[in-house]
Order: C-alpha cells, then structure tokens, then sequence
C-alpha cells in the first residue's frame, strides 16, 4: 500500500518574509503600496517571493479587507445568449463599460432568468446595474436584501434607486402617427414579451401604449403579436403568421429593429414590396439599420449605459445621483411609404 501524499502547504507572505528577514509588512506593502518601499527592495522582494513560488496575495481576501472587489454587475433580465445577441444590449454594455473603465472597474454580466436570481445573490460586486428587469424580479429583490447600490435601466421607477430609462412612449407614437399620415390603417404590431415574471416589462408597454395614444380618434386598427425573443428570427414567423391571420395589414411597427430584420426577410421572402405592398418601423436605431435604408425611432442606447455607468460611480462616491430620461426621435428611411 502506497503512503499517502500531504498535502502542499500553501507559500504565504509570511515565508516570503522570514526569508529575507523583513516584516510581513514589508512584503504586503511590496505588491499593495509599492511607493512605500525603494526600487531595489521591492525587487528583491519580488525575487525572493518567486524563488519560494508565492504568487501575492489572495484578491479575494484583498477585496474582502478593502471592502470593495472593483467589480459592477449588469444584470440581464433574460439569458446570456440574448444579450449578446441584441445589438442595442451590446451599444448599452458599451456605454456602461466606457464610463466606469478610468476608475478601474470592470463589468461582471449576470442572467436572472426563469424567476431565479442565485447568480445576483452571491456575486461579488460592488453595485448593481438593472437592465430592463421588472417589478417582480428576483434580482431587484436580492439588489435590496444585499443592499447594495443599484440603478435601474428601462423600467419602473422604485423607492431609493436613480432610474435610466428614454422617452420610449413618444417615441413610439411617432412613429405610429408617421404611418397614419402616410394613410395607413390596418397596423399590425410585433411585441417583445412584457416580462418573464408577473409584473410587466414597463418599458415595452410604454411603447405599446404609444402605439395606441397615436391610434386614438383614427380609423386606426392594431393586430398584435407577441414574439418570444428578440430575434430576427423570431420577427420574421411572427410577421407570416400576423399577414396570415390578418393579411389587410399594411404595415407593421416593431418594438425593435432586430424584429424589423425579421419582417423585412418574411416580407421579401414572400415576394411583398416594401413599402409599396408592407410598410416596417423599427425601434433603437442600431448601426445595421441604415444599411438597411429601415424607418426607425432613435434611441441613445450608448448615452443611455454612460448615464447608468455615471449614476454608479456618483452612489459609491457616497452622492445621490438623479434619474435621467434621454429623448427619442424617428429616424425616416426607405421602409415607409403609401399604401
């Protein structure tokens, strides 16, 4: 029978210390607070700690002292696949990323989906930035218990915590009456879901509501259809089953370009003119969508991750930041005609 093997003792600070017969302080200060030490001792600090094979100090117990890791969570109310498949998600990442980058954080992206929220629970993150959860969802509540700073994207304004969000109800109407006053009256709609959870999505209702306010006192009709992801591929079924079901359609508004992509592939496959024969808008504005000459509302999705990025910062400085509402705009292209 073979002899058990020990286990390696783990090299600490301590060796690295005794070794050169300084103080643990000496060592600590030779990774932590290099000005406090000459070139040529931090040097033989350093040497000596490799000889032994001590690889510095453990960041997680480094964080742990200082009370802070450097890391801000993103929280995405669906799956990771999803947000790196949405070009607006990956714009307001970017924005996030641009504002916090000097001050030497990084971003942590977590999913919070089918109602669980065990990845919000236990990261190790300074704050939280909510995008486009809801009311209901376990993440917002895990961001109170844990009370950490937090700011909301896109959703519902809540007690304590400064909300980001655009004008997503007028931009919607927009471009709901720029179809009217091409005369169009049979709409149709291709929603993104409200939420996973019981409490809706208030964004996207926002822009529904839109929709409807520029419907009222028209002839107006809206048939609508809900996708189960943002997807174009998502958009493109829905629009066949909606011109199926519905085919006096005229006209579709999306509640994102990526669905847009979707109705014009189904209306191109199905051998329709746009906009002679079917009429498409889109909502974000992303880069893709002038090349597609697609009609559009605007939306700063970059500005509005600099703004969620800024608003954090202010909280870990210990400050109060304000809620911000950027505007939106339609953006008129070759996707929108005459019926």
């Amino acid at each position: 029978m073979s002899p058990a093997k020990l286990p390696v003792r783990r090299v600490t600070l301590r060796d690295v210390a005794a070794r050169l017969g300084v103080s643990p302080a000496t060592v600590s200060n030779a990774y932590n607070r290099p000005d406090q030490l000459s070139p040529e001792l931090r040097e033989r600090v350093l040497r000596a700690a490799h000889e032994l094979g001590y690889s510095g100090p453990n960041p997680l117990a480094r964080s742990l002292r200082r009370g802070r890791t450097g890391v801000i969570g993103v929280v995405y109310d669906s799956s990771l696949h999803s947000a790196f498949a949405d070009p607006a998600a990956s714009l307001f990442l970017g924005g996030v990323a641009r504002a916090v980058q000097d001050e030497g954080l990084n971003l942590l992206l977590l999913a919070a989906v089918r109602g669980a929220a065990p990845a919000v629970e236990s990261a190790s993150v300074d704050g939280l930035i909510l995008y486009a959860t809801t009311a209901a969802s376990p993440a917002l509540a895990a961001a109170r218990t844990r009370a950490l700073p937090a700011v909301l994207v896109d959703q519902a304004s809540q007690p304590g915590f400064p909300l980001i969000g655009i004008e997503d109800e007028r931009g919607a109407e927009a471009a709901a009456r720029h179809l009217l006053e091409w005369g169009h009256r049979e709409i149709g709609v291709l929603a993104l879901p409200f939420g996973p959870h019981a409490a809706p999505n208030v964004h996207l209702r926002a822009r529904l509501h839109g929709y409807r306010r520029a419907l009222r006192g028209s002839a107006g009709q809206l048939y609508i259809g809900a996708s189960p992801d943002n997807s174009p591929e998502a958009g493109e079924r829905l629009t066949r089953e909606l011109l199926a079901a519905q085919p006096q359609v005229t006209a579709l508004l999306c509640m994102s370009d990526v669905l847009a992509q979707g109705a014009l592939r189904a209306a191109a496959g199905a051998g329709l003119r746009v906009p002679g024969d079917l009429s498409v808008v889109g909502y974000d504005d992303i880069p893709s969508s002038a090349a597609l000459n697609l009609t559009t509302v605007h939306q700063p999705t970059a500005e509005k991750g600099l703004e969620a990025g800024r608003a954090m910062l202010a909280l870990l400085r210990g400050e109060t930041p304000p809620s911000v509402t950027l505007p939106t705009r339609l953006v008129v292209r070759g996707s929108s005609g005459a019926p």
